[in-house]
């Protein structure tokens, strides 16, 4: 059996800026594959490309075995694509707008009847059905953009995005709904920078960093490959570079450290890998007490999605995002929306 989707060697620039340089994955018929990545990262091209929306520079993309460069009109047919932010006509009803997709999709009245009705059953859209969407709520607008993408039936459902800006109630909503439509068969794709929504969902995870897929697996097999426990550690609130330094060479001999980590976007903050070790903060404790530095702040955990991003790319993702914040060029934006 072909993959649900193929990519590979993915490449697009957009003038001077290289948003994908080389991204490579493939998702299994009814799995949820989860895309995670800062702002910025390369995950809305990779997804348009994927939806033949934007032309890449270069690489191959295949949905269940069909091309998209070569055949786009056939891989739509199998695509249902739900953009990260909603758009939609304010003065139609829900079903309206469901029936103008469908009129979009050349589906047959007796067929487009059937799947309105089902659509709008799975996403618990039936009372608001015949409301102007200009009325419904955030959740219901996202539920409403959900219907539209699965009414044709797609074998891949690409999700960019789906639960920004949502409440938390809504947010659990589309989490059940997408458990349900993996259960049904249906494969989805789905990016986000929210760590807990992707280790909650998602079969296997690629994390992609600066247009290049860094890390990939299932959630666990990723945590794993961390090792042990982490451990975060500030000398200072705000520490500086040397006695980090200081710090780092010190717990590095220690025999339950397996990594240290200064993170300076995080004023100079420790992070570490440890081994399971009942006194690990005992230990470094004392080694650091003795070396006459002190300790602001310290807290154990167990490996995160997170912590796979920060031992591959020496930052977290939250400062990646605020990274790509204060980088940010509007009018080099406006222009990329434009293409």
């Amino acid at each position: 059996m072909a993959p649900a989707v193929l990519i590979e060697n993915l490449k697009k620039r957009y003038g001077t800026v290289e948003a994908v340089k080389d991204v490579s994955f493939q998702v299994e018929p009814g799995e949820i594959f989860g895309l995670l990545g800062p702002n910025g990262a390369g995950k809305t091209t990779t997804l348009r490309a994927l939806c033949t929306l934007t032309t890449p520079d270069a690489g191959k993309i295949e949905v269940s075995g069909i091309s998209v460069l070569e055949h786009p009109k056939a891989a739509r047919q199998r695509l249902g694509y739900v953009a990260q932010e909603v758009a939609l006509d304010k003065v139609l009803t829900g079903r309206e707008l469901l029936q103008l997709q469908a009129a979009l999709y050349h589906l047959p009245p007796a067929v487009a009847k059937q799947r309105i009705e089902t659509v709008l059953s799975l996403l618990g859209l039936q009372e608001y059905a015949d409301k102007k969407t200009g009325t419904y709520s955030g959740g219901l607008r996202k539920r409403l953009d959900l219907a539209a993408g699965l009414l044709h039936a797609p074998d891949v459902l690409v999700l960019d995005e789906p639960t920004v800006g949502l409440d938390i109630e809504s947010r659990f909503a589309v989490w059940d709904f997408l458990r349900k439509l993996r259960e049904a068969g249906t494969t989805v794709v789905i990016t986000s920078h929210y760590l807990e929504e992707i280790d909650a969902l998602a079969d296997r995870v690629a994390i992609i960093d600066r247009g290049v897929i860094i890390a990939s697996g299932t959630p666990s097999q990723l945590k794993d490959r961390v090792g042990g426990d982490r451990i975060t550690l500030r000398i200072r609130e705000f520490t500086p570079l040397e006695e980090a330094q200081k710090a780092k060479d010190l717990l590095q001999s220690l025999p339950f450290v397996q990594e240290v980590i200064i993170n300076s976007a995080q004023g100079n903050s420790l992070n570490l890998v440890v081994k399971p070790h009942n006194e690990a903060l005992i230990g470094i404790q004392q080694v650091l007490n003795n070396a006459g530095l002190p300790i602001f702040g310290i807290a154990q955990s167990r490996p995160s999605l997170d912590d796979v991003y920060l031992a591959a790319t020496g930052r977290t993702l939250m400062d990646a995002e605020l990274a790509a914040l204060g980088n940010r060029d509007p009018k080099a934006e406006k222009k990329q929306n434009m293409r």
